[in-house]
């Protein structure tokens, strides 16, 4: 039933998440991808909101859960995840490992997209 419940939210999140960058057309600020900002943003303030929520309330349960985080907005957005990690270890009085953890994960994140890209450069 686990499985059930992510892929079911996934099938839900990936068409929203192609939904919505889709709206903004390439271009409309520069070269600044509108489209997955908003979708990040977005996907952020929602798992903020439920996780917060569930936290002060306690009331989110297992299959919910697995079914709207792990599902939904992990096919809609993982930088949601990101960014409640990094918040929630800021909210645990770790600030310094919140913005390592940050820092680390967009710096070592763009310079995996550059090697992976190299490589497949390279291989061409």
């Amino acid at each position: 039933m686990t499985y059930l419940y992510i892929v079911v939210g996934a099938c839900l999140g990936a068409p929203l998440r192609y939904f919505v960058g889709s709206q903004f057309r390439p271009g409309l600020i520069g070269n600044f991808p509108v489209g997955t900002f908003v979708v990040n943003v977005t996907g952020c303030f929602v798992i903020g909101l439920l996780l917060e929520y569930a936290g002060e309330r306690g009331s989110l349960s297992r299959e919910a859960r697995l079914l709207i985080v792990t599902g939904f907005l992990g096919s809609y957005t993982t930088f949601s995840a990101f960014g409640w990690e990094t918040y929630d270890l800021a909210r645990l009085s770790e600030p310094l490992t919140a913005a390592l953890y940050a820092g680390l994960s967009v710096a070592v994140g763009v310079l995996a997209v550059w090697a992976g890209a190299l490589l497949v450069r390279t291989l061409s």
